[in-house]
């Protein structure tokens, strides 16, 4: 059977994601072909049923349908270069290296190639991501659509049409998790702050926030409405949103924050 998707790197996320596909039926061992110089992350691969690599040089003969670069930006472009005798034909890339402008894989690969960029984040490693995706021109609707299904098997996935929106994507979805995690952290802190043991202040503060999130993913309310919901007139969650909302205190930090992370992705970029 002729190698469908060529995973291009099985790293914590690359293994994440391969390990989606699988589970999800999306892709069959045989279909798949890893690349990995690791030893140790290969053979990781392997215990999944799929044939590996070291490098391209060990490609299986055929033409795959995807090339998933899922390797760092700093060594994005030397690893694509190895793929370039795909380029310009019936192979789409998709790339899931943060920053990476298309420009810099059509520089590598041939301006005709079709070639999609994916950010995703942290929460895919357990099926819960969020993942966003731009295409150039080239790629084909059904192509599309198929990345799109293999994506969905980490979480959601939504398309942006400009790919300078990108950038805010990064600031939002891709480094999001860690807004979330300093919030549990300070949530935690003023927990023990007002009182209460160390690991219940833990348990308090992220079931607290997991139990929040779903609710709002789950219940098909807007988040305001639910805040409006448990927030009794001149009651504790009034006198605590008071403080928080305040002069928009925390909108206006949260965007000055997200700002920042995509100026500093912009500049990442160039």
């Amino acid at each position: 059977m002729t190698v469908k998707v060529v995973l291009v790197g099985c790293g914590n996320m690359g293994h994440a994601m391969l390990a989606g596909w699988l589970k999800s039926g999306q892709l069959i061992p045989s279909e798949t072909f890893v690349a990995e110089p690791n030893t140790e992350l290969r053979a990781r691969a392997e215990k999944l049923g799929v044939t590996t690599g070291a490098s391209a040089a060990d490609l299986p003969a055929g033409t795959p349908e995807l090339v998933v670069l899922a390797v760092k930006p700093q060594v994005i472009r030397d690893v694509t270069a190895g793929y370039k005798h795909l380029g310009n034909g019936q192979t789409s890339f998709v790339s899931v290296a943060a920053g990476t402008p298309i420009a810099t894989f059509e520089e590598v690969l041939g301006d005709k190639t079709p070639i999609i960029r994916v950010m995703p984040n942290t929460p895919a490693a357990i099926g819960k991501g969020m993942m966003v995706v731009y295409a150039n021109a080239h790629v084909r609707p059904e192509t599309k659509k198929f990345v799109d299904e293999l994506l969905a098997a980490s979480g959601a996935v939504a398309t942006v049409d400009d790919e300078k929106l990108m950038d805010a994507v990064t600031a939002v979805s891709g480094s999001g998790p860690a807004y979330i995690f300093h919030f549990i952290e300070a949530l935690t802190a003023a927990a023990e702050h007002a009182g209460l043991p160390t690991e219940t202040a833990k348990l308090l503060a992220m079931q607290t926030v997991y139990g929040a999130a779903s609710l709002a993913a789950e219940s098909g309310e807007e988040p305001g409405l639910l805040r409006q919901q448990v927030t009794s007139p001149n009651g504790t969650t009034a006198a605590a949103l008071n403080v928080l909302m305040g002069d928009d205190r925390l909108k206006t930090l949260l965007t000055e924050a997200v700002e920042a992370a995509r100026l500093r992705s912009i500049e990442l970029g160039k």
